[in-house]
């Protein structure tokens, strides 16, 4: 057994994204290297609704998997295959964009809203594979609790015990951690996987004595054991395990992809209408297709005639009255 050691600490910086919600941006762009396949994590901690109700209206997504986790709070969501729903405080949300997606997340106003949202990249094999959506009611995360720790498992196992979520391409270990003063966390991870544990509140520290402390991300060394023991106010965190893909990362706003040909090919598909591939099949031959933007407004078209139609679909965007 080789212990793990905290090889890196992750501050993030203070942002501002979405229509302007104000957030911790822990992990971006320049952290993909030591952090693959993790890409983003993003922190939102407040008591203030003016820091978030603005929220994240429509945009799209492809390339990646978004997984979002409340401690406290709600935010309501709906995408582009559809559906509709709420992150309560315990529950989550995830996301495979895959070949395209678009999405809003809405936060309500609470008495406090804690959690994050994770991008995990897609290997290049699965990039433009079918979007999916789960919602995991916070009564489907498994629980467990001993000897002052309590772990709920969103995906990976934990103790022998499987999460509520088995991914599909990455095979992510994602848990909450909640750990009183002086309790000990210890997980089994694969000697190749990127492991980090990121914390809401209090402390924790490793065997070799380095620590990390809120608002920390801790990325640990190499090994194949995760052992932290809780400060002397206790431990809340993520902890996070994956295998790294080690594959090149082409990163444009919401769209991460492998080359900037397929960036610009996204980019290219969202400006022509053709983003969002065909949702419904008329009996009739023709295609029924949702603006763009707001997702409430459809419009059918000749797919025989496809160039003229992808500059009606612009056309019809740019004038649609619920984007107004």
């Amino acid at each position: 057994m080789k212990e793990r050691t905290i090889q890196r600490i992750a501050n993030g910086m203070r942002a501002v994204d979405g229509a302007g919600v104000r957030l911790v941006r822990v992990l971006s762009r320049p952290d993909v290297p030591d952090f693959d396949p993790f890409l983003m994590l993003d922190a939102f901690d407040s008591t203030d609704p003016a820091d978030y109700v603005k929220g994240f209206p429509w945009h799209p997504h492809r390339g990646i998997e978004t997984i979002t986790y409340l401690i406290a709070g709600r935010i309501e969501h709906g995408d582009s295959l559809g559906n509709r729903g709420a992150i309560d405080a315990g529950g989550a949300q995830w996301m495979t964009a895959g070949r395209g997606i678009l999405h809003q997340e809405m936060p309500k106003a609470s008495p406090r809203m804690l959690g994050a949202q994770l991008w995990l990249n897609l290997p290049a094999k699965d990039k433009m594979t079918t979007p999916q959506y789960r919602d995991v009611e916070p009564s489907s995360v498994p629980v467990v609790a001993r000897d002052g720790s309590t772990v709920r498992i969103l995906s990976g196992t934990y103790e022998g015990v499987a999460g509520a979520v088995r991914p599909d391409y990455v095979l992510m270990t994602w848990l909450d951690v909640d750990l009183a003063p002086g309790a000990v966390f210890i997980q089994p991870v694969g000697l190749d996987e990127t492991a980090f544990g990121y914390l809401f509140s209090g402390s924790f520290s490793v065997p070799a004595g380095t620590s990390a402390v809120a608002k920390d991300a801790a990325l640990f060394s190499d090994g194949d054991m995760v052992i932290v023991t809780a400060g002397d106010k206790g431990a809340r965190f993520l902890f996070g395990a994956a295998a790294p893909l080690r594959e090149p990362v082409a990163w444009g706003g919401p769209i991460v992809m492998n080359t900037r040909e397929e960036l610009r090919k996204a980019f290219e598909e969202i400006d022509n209408g053709t983003f969002l591939k065909k949702i419904e099949n008329r009996e009739d031959g023709r295609t029924r297709l949702p603006c763009v933007f707001c997702q409430r407004s459809f419009k059918v078209f000749d797919a025989s005639q496809q160039p003229s139609d992808a500059h009606a679909y612009r056309v019809w965007m740019s004038s649609c009255k619920t984007t107004k």
